[in-house]
């Protein structure tokens, strides 16, 4: 029998949306879950190579979070990481393109999937290695205090969402990063995205405290649980979260309890995981929770949502002709930005 741990009631707990804020956080959801769908379609033809990292089940996490932020605001991921990206607004073409290792990708083609970056969407890169992203985030929010407190920029109060799975959370940079976020009151949300687990590792083998954001309270850091498939209560939680760090009380640590529907890559046959266990967390799909809730509560009626589905099809569609069409990198080129240089 699937054990389901307890969710706790938080102090902010405001579940009501506008029709418009919903169909956001609906559209949202539904362009990561069929970039995803996609990706796994082009992986088995033969049009993207290495490992892929696939985030279907988890798209109330990324929407939760990174669409109450503002686009002045950073985002730090893993290998992970397409969902992110496109919730923070990289375009589905530059994202697709960067999968097929074109030159038009976010990352011209230099990254692929474990390795999205866009300066221009504060998008601060996904990262292959478990924990690896932590630092750069912790960084990231440094500086982002630094600028306003140091040197006078007031329109320096950026926040920064750190994203990572559980695994990371039994890492070195881990407690090293939240101690010093902690002492220096930095303006970062940590959020946890517990699978449940870490490959081929179940988490309540892997850690001597299964309850990941009580590990905040060492640091004397805000840590709260949440349900990851819910993207209304990760919504609330990322902006009381987004509202202290913003107003200089420091950061918080957000365990999001959520589930990936696929193995841990698409080169993983995702046998160690009961089917008992999938099914009870396939019944939380939180693309389905969320257009149930928008339909009992008269925001939006099953045709609108459809054709919101078939609209972002008509975009995932046009992705993949633009990546295919999209030109292979130079081999002229191949130590270009190695290091930082003026275009």
């Amino acid at each position: 029998m699937v054990q389901e741990r307890v969710l706790p009631t938080f102090s902010t707990t405001p579940t009501s949306i506008t029709r418009d804020e919903g169909l956001v956080l609906y559209e949202d959801m539904v362009l990561g879950r069929s970039f995803e769908d996609k990706c796994a379609e082009m992986y088995y033809r033969g049009k993207m190579f290495g490992f892929v990292h696939l985030y279907n089940g988890q798209e109330a996490v990324s929407t939760g979070v990174i669409k109450s932020f503002r686009p002045t605001d950073y985002v730090c991921s893993t290998y992970r990481d397409h969902v992110h990206a496109l919730s923070a607004g990289v375009p589905a073409r530059q994202v697709m393109a960067e999968l097929f290792g074109k030159v038009t990708g976010c990352s011209k083609g230099r990254g692929g999937s474990m390795h999205l970056f866009s300066a221009e969407h504060n998008m601060l890169g996904g990262y292959a290695f478990v924990a690896e992203g932590i630092p750069v985030a912790t960084g990231a929010a440094f500086q982002s205090k630094y600028r306003r407190e140091a040197l006078g920029d007031a329109s320096s109060d950026h926040v920064t969402a750190c994203f990572f799975g559980d695994g990371a959370s039994n890492n070195g940079q881990f407690f090293e990063c939240l101690n010093m976020a902690s002492l220096w009151k930095l303006p970062i949300l940590y959020v946890v995205e517990n699978n449940k687990w870490a490959i081929g590792m179940a988490h309540d083998r892997a850690t001597s405290q299964q309850e990941i954001y009580k590990k905040a309270s060492v640091f004397g850091m805000v840590g709260v649980e949440v349900d990851g498939m819910d993207v209304l209560a990760m919504r609330a939680v990322a902006q009381e979260a987004i509202a202290r760090a913003r107003a200089g009380e420091g950061p918080t640590l957000i365990e999001a309890l959520t589930y990936r529907f696929r193995g841990h890559s698409l080169a993983d046959p995702d046998e160690m995981r009961s089917k008992p266990e999938k099914e009870f967390w396939f019944a939380r799909d939180p693309i389905k929770r969320l257009a149930a809730h928008m339909i009992e509560q008269s925001l939006a009626t099953s045709d609108e949502l459809k054709a919101i589905d078939k609209r972002i099809q008509a975009v995932i569609e046009d992705a993949v002709q633009f990546a295919l069409d999209s030109p292979e990198p130079d081999p002229k080129d191949l130590y270009r930005y190695v290091f930082a240089e003026d275009e």
